[in-house]
Formats: C-alpha cells, structure tokens, sequence
C-alpha cells in the first residue's frame, strides 16, 4: 500500500518535495511535474523508488485511460459543413498545454501556488527552528560561556536547542522527509516550553511559544500560499519574540 504522506524528487531537483497525498501527486503528475522517472520516498523501507517501480503507486498516479470509439453515424457527420463545432487548433492545443486557456489556467495555477507555498514553508521551517533554538539557549549563555559543564546540565532545555539547531540545518538543506519529525518537535517544544512559562507567570511567552509552535508546525503542511504565509509569520515571529523576551529577562 502507497504511504498517507508521499515525498518526490525528479532526477534533476536538487531537493525533495512533499509531503503530499496520492491525488495531489495525482494532479503534479497531469500538469506535468511527475512521471514514471520520479523519485518517491518509501517511508516503509526508509529508501526512495522510481513510480514505475511502484506498481501500484504508479497505477494510481497514471491511471490507464479507456479509449474512446465512435459509432459510424457519428463519423459520418464529422466533418459536416453545418457542424457547430470549432475544429481543433494546434496552438489552442499548446495553449491547454501551457495552462493558458480557461479550461486549464486554473489547475496550473494551483499547481504554482503549490509549489510556491512548499517553498516557504521551507524556508520557515528551518529559520522558526534556530531561533527557537537561541531562545532555549539564551538562559544558559553564561554557564556556556564560562565551560561550567555542571551549571550547563542544569538547564535541560540546552538539549532541546541543540536539537533544533541540528534539525534546522537538516531541512536547510533540503531533507524535507524530516517533516514528520519536526511536527513532533512542534507539539514537544510547546509542552515543555509551554510548562515552564505557565509555572513561571510568563504569559507573554506562553503566547509566544504557542505561536512559534503553531507556526512551525503548519509550515509543514501548508499547500497554498495564504496558509504558508501565516504560518511563516507566526513560526518566525513568535520564536522571535520568545528569543526578545528572554534576552530581555
């Protein structure tokens, strides 16, 4: 059975793509983003496979068409003189191709918005994730900068930011099969982080740490571009002002 959550690469991307559902790789294969030479990552098997070596992934993929047959009468009156219909144009049949008629603009332009929001969720998974890992780290600067092993261990949540740093470097570069990872850190840092300001009466970095963790979670999985916006901006923003907060402590 093909995987929930699917993660593709064409031999040329320099990173992966995803994750996506089987309808939306579905679409990607139609407008022409997907073919039986694609990459798809087998979570199962922790390894990556060709679609045409998928046979039942690519069968959903690339469903077979049923071919279409007319009746002789219906040859016959074809090419009438009075027939309404408006014989087909090669650059009409480009123009579908490319997504600029009426009929196609709209599921390539889904398509764009997509890969754009994809794209930005990128980005701000990976920037949420280093700064939430300076807030962590800021309490225990000292201590790191005075090499006190001790005092360091003291505060567990320096575990925590060194995570952060090492998964946000990860998705920098591309490894995006991580996001099912950084949804967990999302849900853990908001409970361990969370904790710890509510039992501090910090309630402005409760509402921080909320945010931050909303955000980064939803990069993940945000497929429009308006839903990958606000998600970008509560990730970042909320870490950010978790960091201010506790600098300015």
């Amino acid at each position: 059975m093909a995987p929930t959550e699917l993660y593709i690469r064409n031999p040329g991307d320099a990173a992966a793509r995803g994750p996506f559902t089987l309808q939306q790789v579905a679409d990607l294969a139609e407008a022409g983003q997907v073919n039986q030479e694609t990459l798809v990552h087998d979570a199962a098997a922790g390894d990556w496979k060709l679609v045409a070596a998928w046979p039942e992934l690519s069968k959903a993929v690339f469903p077979e068409k049923k071919k279409l047959t007319l009746r002789p009468k219906e040859v016959k009156t074809l090419n009438r003189l009075d027939d309404a219909a408006k014989p087909i144009d090669v650059n009409e049949m480009l123009d579908a191709a490319q997504g600029k008629t009426e009929e196609t603009k709209d599921k390539v332009a889904r398509q764009k918005g997509m890969e754009l929001a994809v794209k930005i969720g990128g980005i701000a998974a990976p920037i949420t994730l280093l700064i939430a890992a300076a807030a962590e780290a800021i309490p225990s600067l000292p201590a790191l900068m005075a090499l006190d092993a001790a005092k360091t261990l003291a505060r567990p949540v320096i575990f925590l930011a060194v995570a952060d740093v090492v998964l946000g470097l990860l998705l920098w570069l591309g490894l995006t099969s991580l996001y099912p990872l950084v949804r967990f850190r999302a849900a853990l840092g908001l409970g361990i982080l969370g904790f710890i300001a509510h039992a501090q009466g910090a309630t402005t970095q409760l509402v921080a740490i909320a945010a931050g963790s909303a955000g980064l979670f939803f990069s993940t999985l945000a497929l429009s571009v308006i839903p990958a916006v606000i998600a970008a901006i509560a990730g970042i923003g909320g870490m950010g002002l978790l960091a201010w907060l506790v600098w300015s402590a």
